[in-house]
């Protein structure tokens, strides 16, 4: 999906497909047609995007073969589907029976993930349409804070500079620039806005940036002005959007209840209250005294109301959304819904079926581009002005 803002800026919208648990090619072909293709015709739309999600083995195959990548482009420009985005912060097995603290391994100390990141730049250049400025490709916050030491710090450091060394290389030799997004999330090296300035701030700013997930942003009860603020006093380009929501409770002890339907075993679910209270999971936190309110990182679908009295953070998305896009420029053009919990919410409000789950999907896209309307963005096709 394309919108105009009034600055001219192109912004694609799209939806992530780490909602997915295809892994290898010929998976992630089928998937296109069970979902993305039914997505766009319930949309009505010319072009839809994808915040692709390539798993670690299949991402180094691709890689390796320029066939096969062509033969991914070709099944996606048939579909009417673009690719401007990868969401590479899962490496792999993100729909294993438990992920938990496995999502942030790799890490960015471990060589892996830098080839792992170069492998999806590698792809996004042979998949980026025509018309589209750059690419990008989210990922992890450099890990998970603890274990998190000097060594860890300065091997990361490294790859970091590597990075961006061979992003400039790849720009060089493609003419596609491609940046790379680091995703402020609770419970990791970088948090919070103030942290992503202090580790991030120093690095190749021409190729690295962050991504800001306003799910995570919510549950860190941090202010998107004063975010946008002081990511713009440190020079540290906002590459990517995640356009997403979490779950609030204003009393915890009030929503017991409530808030049981969303443990489950797959998934970590890090709360944090507005006091500054830090828990790694919801089930840790409904036996911990820790008084409301409370956010938790829990994605949740973005047209759907939660079970009262749990509510989502759709009021702290909409506010974000007028800081980042509502004024005279936008502040990002690659904007990407991310709710990949689908499998696992409370099951009256789980899809029954693949075609449940597109519905669900394109009702998300239909809400966030509504907010973007109303923030004067105008609807365009491909290929017109």
């Amino acid at each position: 999906m394309h919108l105009r803002h009034a600055d001219g800026t192109l912004v694609h919208l799209a939806y992530g497909t780490n909602v997915h648990p295809a892994e290898d090619l010929d998976g992630i072909i089928g998937q296109l047609d069970t979902y993305a293709a039914a997505v766009r015709r319930r949309l009505d739309v010319a072009v839809l995007g994808l915040g692709m999600w390539l798993a670690a083995p299949a991402a180094a195959a691709l890689a390796a073969d320029p066939a096969t990548r062509r033969r991914l482009r070709r099944e996606l420009d048939t579909r009417g589907l673009e690719v401007v985005t990868l969401n590479g912060f899962p490496y792999q097995a993100f729909h294993a029976p438990v992920v938990k603290h496995a999502v942030y391994r790799p890490d960015w100390a471990d060589p892996s993930r830098l080839e792992y990141t170069m492998n999806l730049a590698t792809i996004l250049v042979d998949l980026l349409p025509d018309g589209a400025a750059r690419g990008s490709i989210s990922t992890l916050p450099l890990g998970w804070r603890e274990p998190w030491d000097a060594r860890q710090e300065t091997l990361t450091r490294r790859a970091l500079d590597e990075l961006a060394t061979r992003l400039a290389a790849l720009r060089h030799d493609s003419g596609r620039p491609v940046r790379v997004a680091f995703e402020p999330e609770p419970g990791c090296v970088v948090e919070t806005s103030v942290q992503a300035v202090a580790r991030l701030s120093t690095v190749d700013t021409d190729h690295l940036g962050v991504c800001l997930d306003l799910a995570h942003l919510a549950c860190a009860w941090e202010d998107p002005a004063t975010v946008v603020s002081r990511l713009a006093a440190a020079r540290l380009p906002i590459v990517k959007v995640q356009v997403s929501s979490a779950l609030e409770v204003a009393d915890p002890d009030a929503a017991v209840e409530a808030l049981r339907r969303y443990v489950e075993p797959k998934f970590l679910h890090q709360v944090r209250s507005r006091d500054g209270a830090a828990l790694d999971d919801l089930d840790e936190a409904l036996t911990a005294p820790v008084p409301g309110p409370w956010r938790i990182h829990f994605h949740v679908p973005l047209h759907a109301a939660p079970e009262p009295p749990v509510v989502s953070t759709n009021s702290y998305l909409a506010a974000a959304l007028a800081v980042l896009m509502g004024g005279p420029a936008a502040l990002c053009d690659h904007l990407e819904v991310e709710t990949y919990t689908w499998s696992v919410l409370p099951p009256a409000q789980r899809p029954a079926d693949a075609g449940g789950l597109a519905a669900g999907i394109a009702a998300e896209l239909a809400y966030a581009g509504g907010l973007l309307r109303d923030l004067g963005l105008k609807p365009v096709e491909v290929g017109t002005s």
